[in-house]
């Protein structure tokens, strides 16, 4: 079951490198301006918020990383990065984007949920 979550947690840091590349360099571009439904004006207009957004999900995936590679000692820094991912998908559901939710919150509770499964008992 470890392997498992470690697996799911591996398809979160992708997702968040995805979401960094979509919103650092490919925000005011033909694909980021569709997958976000932005106009040009406002996808320029915003490119900077977007990147800095960007930054935010590199981070998550950069500490999702950490954990996966410190083995089975790095289950607190999954277990923390994936709340983040989780908070951060429900935030920006309620702020933005109800889809938000399911990108982002979903995968993140199903790799946090797998993760700990495969760690009871020695989460901390």
């Amino acid at each position: 079951m470890a392997l498992l979550g470690d697996i799911a947690a591996g398809l979160v840091i992708l997702l968040h490198l995805w979401f960094m590349a979509l919103e650092i360099f490919l925000w005011d571009k033909p694909l980021g301006r569709k997958t976000f439904g932005l106009t040009v004006e406002f996808a320029k207009a915003s490119k900077a918020l977007a990147a800095n957004q960007g930054l935010y999900n590199g981070f998550l995936a950069a500490g999702l990383t950490w954990g996966l590679l410190q083995g089975p000692g790095g289950i607190a820094l999954k277990v923390f990065f994936l709340g983040c991912v989780v908070i951060a998908g429900v935030f920006g559901a309620i702020t933005a984007n109800y889809r938000i939710l399911f990108v982002q919150a979903l995968p993140g509770a199903i790799a946090l949920v797998l993760v700990l499964l495969g760690h009871r008992g020695s989460v901390f």
